[in-house]
């Protein structure tokens, strides 16, 4: 017979640990059954469907409940910091998935909240081996750091822009076209500049048309510019990751930036080349 210390730790390996054969069966399985549960919320957000079986897709969502409350509390028993699972990411979203199916006894509508679920899915990562993929988000948020201040400059500018467009509509078009205010105004300059163009407000007189002519065109001019941005501080990331890479053979660490061979012994740097 099991001991209850045994019985926690082959629990702590099965729910816990993705590495084993029966963590990735597991992982592998409450993936299928979290998906399983989105399909039955999809589902029942149809009027045809919700109609003629509600009752069935009810009981079957209060069963994937159930089981999501049972690995949840699994989970709480055999952690060896429950409260540090508790208020972890993964615990917090094991958490949601299981909160809404709860508040749905006192409020309809809470059950499409169980969508929040496709969080859960995140676990992937875990079952399938990708996590060396995720070094590659180094790369973006190396890009991100970089370039955060010019984006922030952007954003001033374009904010300034959107002001003094907005302002100018204001005083060129008035309230009797739509133009109430000045946010009013920034918001339509907002639309506009961004190229969204929902055509709720427009302008009607012709030196409007003129001022929206001219805020479209600069709309185009500036949309390209924060990806630009992004993109060269990305090209920076991945290029000083390159420049860091260790010689095979002399371990230096940098390199010229076009260098294909080390400096110091003159082997090759990215492998065999052509």
């Amino acid at each position: 017979m099991n001991s209850p210390a045994s019985l926690r730790e082959r629990l702590y390996i099965l729910v816990f640990q993705s590495d084993t054969t029966a963590g990735r069966r597991f992982d592998k399985a409450l993936l299928l059954i979290i998906l399983a549960s989105l399909v039955v919320v999809i589902l029942d957000s149809i009027d045809e469907v919700h109609q003629n079986y509600s009752g069935l897709l009810a009981a079957i969502e209060w069963g994937f409940t159930a089981i999501f409350l049972a690995e949840y509390l699994t989970r709480l028993y055999c952690s060896p910091k429950p409260l540090r699972y508790a208020f972890s990411f993964y615990g917090l979203v094991d958490l949601l998935a299981i909160v809404p199916g709860i508040i749905a006894l006192y409020y309809s509508d809470a059950q499409y909240l169980l969508i929040i679920r496709v969080i859960r899915m995140l676990r992937i990562f875990r079952v399938l081996k990708l996590s060396p993929y995720l070094k590659q988000a180094n790369y973006l948020m190396s890009a991100l750091r970089g370039s955060k201040q010019k984006i922030i400059v952007f954003l001033v500018s374009v904010s300034t822009l959107v002001t003094v467009f907005g302002t100018l509509m204001y005083v060129v078009e008035g309230p009797e076209h739509g133009f109430t205010s000045i946010p009013k105004g920034i918001y339509w300059a907002i639309v506009t500049l961004t190229t969204v163009g929902f055509g709720d407000i427009v302008p009607k007189t012709p030196l409007g048309q003129v001022l929206s002519s001219l805020v479209m065109i600069t709309g185009y001019s500036i949309i390209a510019v924060p990806t630009g941005i992004f993109t060269a501080e990305l090209a920076n990331a991945m290029r000083g990751e390159q420049l860091r890479h260790d010689c095979p053979n002399c371990h230096k660490g940098t390199h010229g930036h076009d260098a294909a061979f080390c400096s110091r012994c003159g082997h090759a740097l990215f492998g065999k080349r052509d």
